[in-house]
């Protein structure tokens, strides 16, 4: 079974999808690897690193895409490329269904299947292909580093001859896996932090990392027949706002992480949170990509907004390259090997197994995922 390890074309993208270490863990599975002739330059494996491993080296593109059983990449594919690929290649990689829909009618088209790697189940025995938790993990480590390089005082706490300078203080909205990276990284760094998220389960976690979880009383929740929050009234929005205000003009560092998969990043900093803020503070928008966090961030821009700092950067993993690339290349390695039938040295794509129902969008020239349906026909 041959696989295809194509290089990236997005414009500013320097991750790559395979690193040689697990193009070598492949090819001991039985597997035929070609890489794309520079396919790790950008991380400075030269294509020296993958043939010493047993890959072989695919000078022609289209040729590439032409042959191979199965097509690894990180970002989507050029839709133009999917016309390339032989009926039932396997192509894997992130592919932003909900908003890429001519990409998706291409693949049924072409008979392609199609792998989205955004939308593999988070479960326990998944974890280890988690290409979402990988990745904003070392976006939450970024997202500190950029907030301490735009702000004009140090971070942590020091006694000097010239007398005590206090620690800045760094406040973090949303407590998922970008989030408590933050949290960890800030608390490194020597920042008094503090958090939030609507999840008031979260506390133990936040507190835990030595870091302060700001509550804000919106009185009765409640929940549904299933455990669910139910939703929050216009009244409990509005307090949860002005308690998110009272942190962020107290802060140094705003961090928001908050993002919807498949739909726009919900906004939770307006104008009127910013301009409470002391002038010289910064806020890091890490869901500028997907319409961001903060009114008036933009997208690769560091915008001044009242006298604060509001950093719009995209693609955060993409600044440490080198390790993104690691360990993307480790969960599309463990993703392959979990599906590998070693007697057949085959790639057994299991329509029935769960991790493949969750995350396999298109199948012999049909929309597969049900919940790619259930969404787009609303």
């Amino acid at each position: 079974m041959k696989i295809a390890v194509m290089k990236e074309v997005h414009a500013g993208e320097n991750r790559v999808p395979l690193i040689p270490a697990t193009v070598e863990k492949l090819v001991k599975l039985g597997a035929e690897v070609v890489v794309e002739t520079g396919v790790g330059l950008s991380c400075r494996f030269e294509d020296s690193a993958y043939t010493d491993v047993g890959a072989t080296i695919g000078e022609d593109r289209q040729e590439l895409l032409k042959s191979s059983d199965i097509i690894l990449r990180l970002r989507k594919p050029p839709v133009e490329e999917i016309g390339l690929m032989k009926k039932e290649a396997l192509h894997i990689s992130y592919l932003d269904p909900f908003n890429e829909e001519p990409l998706v009618k291409a693949m049924v088209e072409a008979g392609v299947n199609g792998v989205s790697l955004e939308m593999i189940p988070r479960t326990t025995i998944a974890q280890k292909m988690d290409v979402l938790s990988s990745q904003a993990n070392l976006g939450g480590y970024i997202a500190v580093i950029l907030g301490a390089e735009q702000l004009d005082k140090i971070l942590p706490m020091m006694t000097t001859p010239a007398g005590t300078i206090k620690p800045a203080t760094v406040f973090i909205i949303g407590v998922g896996v970008a989030g408590l990276q933050a949290i960890a990284t800030a608390r490194r760094l020597g920042a008094r932090v503090e958090a939030f998220d609507t999840r008031p389960v979260v506390e133990e976690q936040v507190k835990s990392l030595g870091a302060k979880f700001v509550k804000v009383d919106l009185g009765e929740t409640g929940q549904t027949k299933d455990g669910y929050a139910v939703q929050l009234t216009p009244e409990q929005m509005e307090m949860q706002k002005q308690g998110m205000a009272k942190a962020c003009a107290k802060a140094d560092i705003v961090i928001t992480t908050a993002q919807l998969f498949g739909r726009p990043a919900p906004r939770i900093v307006d104008r009127a949170m910013i301009e409470q803020m002391k002038p010289g503070s910064v806020i890091v928008d890490m869901a500028v990509e997907t319409g961001g966090n903060v009114e008036g961030s933009e997208l690769d821009k560091i915008v001044e907004i009242a006298g604060v700092k509001v950093v719009g950067l995209g693609n955060l993993p993409g600044r440490v390259a080198e390790t993104a690339s690691q360990v993307y290349s480790a969960n599309l390695g463990n993703f392959i090997e979990h599906f590998w039938n070693k007697e057949t040295k085959q790639f057994d794509l299991n329509v029935e197994d769960d991790i493949i129902k969750g995350s396999l969008i298109t199948h012999n020239g049909e929309i597969f995922s049900e919940m790619y349906k259930s969404i787009m026909n609303k």
